[in-house]
């Protein structure tokens, strides 16, 4: 099942083309906000699920053209990202020791959005493609071999970076917790129609050219060491994210007017817009590009505001 917010957050199926209204199947859910509901309609799937189902079956709903799509999943509580959790298409000896970040909610935007980037001297702006899974009940201490027993779901993550923020080595709130760097959509698949999560494609594009290209095969640390260790430190409730990282061979600058593109295999399309009110720019060249040429650190800043000598 295709879940998302529509419109002014309504609670909709994706069947096909269409999304269905399934509102009425949870409207004797109390909650306080669309997260909330959320929360609570994942946490108590078992009691929802056929009520939710009987609605779709029944209605053909809307053209999804027709509406405004809005984050699946609009302020969760808590959301992890894992660091450097990829091979990088075998080119690391060894994993790096497992690590994580936290994102603010605040970071939250959906399809369609527009990533701003702000005025602050980063010295370049990365958003990383990424597969991402949804906590279903309370986690806690959870051993490796049950780790997909507290899985609801998937969805496509980016983790949006501003990259070179001063002072080192104080880096990771400011660059990590921007508003809109967490473009998330357009929908959470559910675990029963999301199989062999850990055999998907993730493909970004940016203006139409795919960038990022690599398969979640190339994980590091796979989710079940993900989900005991970020459980071993603190617990994990229904609706939060734990995005898995990316393979960052592939990353490039984002810029004002651009649009990217990303799909993981499976769970839809995540447009998104790019706004820079200082129009600064940059070369297009990735980090293999760079690799390639025997260059070392990601593309410098061309013009604008923090640009070298500017």
């Amino acid at each position: 099942m295709k879940l998302v917010f529509f419109d002014d957050f309504k609670l909709g199926v994706v069947k096909g083309d269409a999304v269905v209204d399934v509102s009425a199947a949870v409207s004797s859910v109390p909650h306080t906000s669309p997260q909330d509901l959320i929360n609570r309609v994942i946490e108590g799937w078992s009691d929802h699920q056929g009520n939710i189902e009987a609605v779709v079956n029944a209605e053909s709903g809307v053209d999804l053209s027709s509406v405004q799509l809005r984050p699946p999943l609009p302020k969760p509580y808590t959301i992890v990202c894992m660091a450097v959790n990829y091979m990088e298409d075998g080119t690391r000896d060894e994993p790096a020791p497992i690590n994580a970040f936290l994102k603010s909610p605040h970071c939250i935007i959906g399809p369609d959005d527009t990533v701003n980037l702000p005025d602050i001297p980063a010295t370049i702006f990365e958003f990383e493609a990424e597969m991402a899974f949804v906590i279903g009940k309370r986690a806690e201490n959870v051993k490796p071999e049950d780790a997909y027993d507290y899985i609801f779901g998937y969805l496509n993550f980016i983790d949006g970076s501003a990259r070179g923020v001063l002072p080192p080595g104080n880096t990771f709130y400011q660059m990590k917790s921007r508003a809109t760097f967490a473009p998330t959509g357009p929908w959470v698949v559910t675990a029963d129609e999301f199989t062999d999560p850990l055999n998907r494609q993730v493909r970004l594009s940016v203006n139409g050219e795919v960038k990022q290209n690599y398969n979640t095969s190339d994980m590091a640390h796979q989710i079940p060491r993900i989900m005991e260790w970020v459980t071993s430190i603190h617990p994990l409730e229904p609706g939060d994210i734990v995005a898995t990282g990316t393979n960052h061979r592939g990353l490039s600058s984002l810029m004002d007017g651009d649009v990217i593109d990303l799909e993981v295999e499976g769970l839809g399309n995540l447009h998104l817009n790019f706004r820079d009110d200082l129009k600064r720019t940059w070369a297009r060249e990735t980090r293999l590009d760079r690799m390639d040429q025997g260059l070392e650190g990601t593309t410098p800043q061309l013009t604008g505001k923090y640009a070298e000598g500017s």
